[in-house]
């Protein structure tokens, strides 16, 4: 396998973990000082990144759960260029809290990888429709 199937490998292990509910092994590929950015326009971003699982955990693992119900992230496709890992999919949920309307958006996250951690995580997702969902217009 090259660098780059195994880097897609440990992604794709991340999202199986945190469908699973097994946020402590999510936690657990995260760097300790991983700069998690959420996409500009997103209601979760507070105009910087979250720095360390503690803050992602924080800052967006709790927010999503405790606003929308069933919320899944439905990876699509993964393309990987060395140390970094593309995953194109959609966030789904069977209702958001704030307006009882259910969620399907659109969503790619960029993975940087270092040393067998995720350092580096960008989110790009459908900012107008996720908003509306969890009533942030």
């Amino acid at each position: 396998m090259t660098a780059a199937a195994d880097n897609v490998e440990f992604v794709k292990s991340m999202y199986k973990a945190f469908a699973d509910g097994d946020v402590p092994t999510v936690l657990a590929a995260l760097d300790d000082n991983i700069e998690w950015n959420e996409a500009e326009g997103n209601p979760y971003n507070p105009g910087h990144a979250f720095v360390g699982p503690a803050a992602v955990v924080e800052g967006v693992f709790a927010r999503v759960m405790n606003d929308i119900d069933g919320f899944e992230i439905r990876p699509e496709r993964f393309v990987a260029d060395g140390d970094t890992v593309v995953m194109l999919g959609r966030y789904w949920g069977a209702k958001a809290h704030a307006t009882g309307e259910p969620l399907d958006v659109q969503a790619v996250h960029v993975w940087d990888l270092e040393g067998g951690k995720a350092v580096r995580f960008q989110q790009y997702v459908d900012t107008l429709h996720f908003a509306g969902a969890v009533g942030a217009h």
